[in-house]
Formats: structure tokens, C-alpha cells, sequence
């Protein structure tokens, strides 16, 4: 199922590529972009479709996250490319509660680094580790699900 997920993942970041550069509406990409490459799955179609779309919905917050952790540096210069992973990466982990956030970071790393540069990989690792410490301590990631070890919190 990972290198299905991944094709999601790189299917959903095209389409976040596609809607950064274009005037295209978000229902003309998911036709031309995401339903074409993952026609034959449902369920990773509608994955895609679903964190692409909580992605769009949700990228001045998603940049507000990533600019904490981007000392002296405007979120808009960041390369598109590893823009669109960062948002992606960030929405995965604070909204699909069953997929670990190790997962949704080593993912983001290995698909930088297939489309973007040879630092990117190394940047959206640091940024992505250390915005997840702090959402976790915010309550903002939540994992739930077999597999996935909580950690309980004290009783007060």
C-alpha cells in the first residue's frame, strides 16, 4: 500500500504544483491531474483528492506553520516544489489520524528529492520534524489507530 500512498502523494502534490502556477479551477485539476493518474484505485483517488483539497483550503495557515521554522527567509521563496510537500506533509499529519507522522516525513523526504533539489530533502526533513514536536505538543496531531503508539498524557 506505501508505494500506492506515494503515487497518491505524488499525484496530489502535481495537482497543488498545477494550482500554485495556473488560473485552473480546483475541480479542472482534479479532473486533469488526479483523476487520470489514479483512475483504476478509488480509494487513493479519493485520498488524493482529499488532501489536496484540505491543502488548498488550508495553505495561509499551512505557510504560517512553515514560517516558524524558516529563520530569515519569506515562505513565497521557498522552491514551489518543496512548498507544495511541506503543505501536503503538514496536512497529512494533522488530519489522517491513521498514518503515523514518520510515515507522512519520510514520504515527504523521498518525494523532494525525486522532484526537487539535492538540499531539499535535508530542508523539508528539518522543517517538517520540527514543526511535528511542536503540533504535537499544541494538540494539533493527533494519531489514532493499530500500529501507532500514543503516548498517554498525565492525569492532572
Amino acid at each position: 500500500m506505501s508505494l500506492n500512498r506515494r503515487k497518491a502523494r505524488e499525484t496530489a502534490m502535481m495537482a497543488l504544483y498545477a494550482a500554485e502556477l495556473s488560473n485552473e479551477t480546483l475541480e479542472h485539476i482534479l479532473e486533469t491531474v488526479i483523476k487520470p493518474r489514479l483512475q483504476d484505485d478509488t480509494k487513493l483517488r479519493e485520498f488524493a483528492n482529499a488532501l489536496f483539497l484540505k491543502t488548498v483550503r488550508d495553505s495561509s495557515e499551512l505557510d504560517e506553520i512553515v514560517s516558524e521554522f524558516v529563520t530569515n527567509w519569506d515562505v513565497k521563496r521557498i522552491a514551489t516544489i518543496d512548498r507544495c510537500v511541506l503543505r501536503l506533509a503538514l496536512t497529512e499529519m494533522m488530519t489522517f489520524e491513521d498514518i503515523p507522522t514518520k510515515v507522512t516525513i519520510n514520504e515527504a523526504i523521498e518525494i523532494v528529492k525525486k522532484y526537487s533539489t539535492s538540499k531539499s530533502g535535508k530542508f523539508v526533513n528539518g522543517i517538517l520534524d520540527a514543526a511535528s514536536k511542536k503540533l504535537t505538543e499544541q494538540g494539533k496531531i493527533i494519531k489514532k489507530g493499530s500500529g501507532l503508539i500514543t503516548k498517554s498524557l498525565p492525569r492532572s
